[in-house]
């Protein structure tokens, strides 16, 4: 049986517009048959604030180039771009990115995207980050940030998947509060980890919008979401997005709106 050929070219790429940058792939991580992890080198003169996205490119067959948005994991400070992916069955830019070696080239846009930013709220004592799948990357680039650390007095995230091999990073995660230089400050994380469908020891098992509905994963970080006090954003799959802007608009948190400051942002991530 023949390979098929792959998409990727070894070494530079021509710029397909003046807007993206030719960079390489550093290292791969696949979590499951399904999830994956691309490191890849960082041009000197992109800039993004922690929660925002990049559209990266993969060369197609017919000589053109697929985009798609990616929230990057790595920190604003890192000197390499990480993004994390799912891998979505006959996916026109997915598989492609699944067939991805160490030292392939991808684009990838110059200019970054999006709102999930703690810049973008007035106030606030408790960052709530509510994830469901890949829609944790945002939120690890943010817990990554020195300044927010120092802006708020708990960060709490709550990252909710199927199954417990598909809780990619938890270690990670788990382990930013003894890392340099939050440790001094690493009471402040909260981390509620939720697997849907199997029970496992120290994780929730419900899904996120119920354990937000009858008080559960407050009960189990330590503290209430106060509207006094928390600033709440929110990255998964659209259903997930309208069920928990439910569920908080029916408690009377208000979303964010830039001219209306307000308790809650999200972002689709589908």
């Amino acid at each position: 049986m023949q390979t098929p050929a792959s998409p990727f070219r070894r070494g530079p790429l021509p710029a397909p517009t003046d807007k993206a940058t030719a960079e390489h792939i550093l290292d791969i991580r696949r979590w499951t048959d399904k999830l994956i992890s691309v490191r890849t080198t960082r041009n000197v003169s992109f800039r993004f604030q922690p929660g925002q996205f990049a559209r990266i490119g993969i060369a197609s067959g017919s000589g053109g180039t697929i985009w798609r948005p990616y929230s990057m994991v790595s920190a604003n400070y890192d000197e390499h771009l990480e993004f994390f992916s799912i891998i979505v069955p006959n996916g026109a830019f997915s598989t492609k990115l699944a067939q991805a070696s160490v030292a392939d080239s991808i684009y990838v846009e110059k200019q970054p995207y999006g709102y999930l930013t703690t810049s973008r709220f007035v106030g606030g004592q408790d960052l709530w980050m509510l994830a469901t799948g890949t829609g944790v990357a945002p939120f690890i680039s943010i817990l990554r940030d020195p300044e927010i650390w120092a802006q708020y007095d708990n960060l709490v995230l709550a990252y909710s998947v199927r199954n417990t091999s598909e809780l990619a990073y938890r270690n990670e995660i788990a382990a930013i509060a003894q890392e340099e230089p939050f440790v001094e400050h690493g009471h402040k994380l909260h981390f509620a980890p939720i697997v849907t469908r199997e029970s496992a020891p120290g994780m929730l098992n419900r899904r996120l919008t119920d354990l937000l509905q009858d008080g559960e994963l407050e009960r189990n970080v330590g503290f209430p979401i106060d509207a006094g006090r928390a600033r709440i954003l929110i990255c998964g799959n659209p259903q997930m997005l309208d069920d928990v802007r439910q569920v908080l608009t029916a408690r009377g948190f208000r979303p964010d709106l830039g001219r209306a400051p307000g308790h809650f942002a999200s972002e689709n991530y589908w």
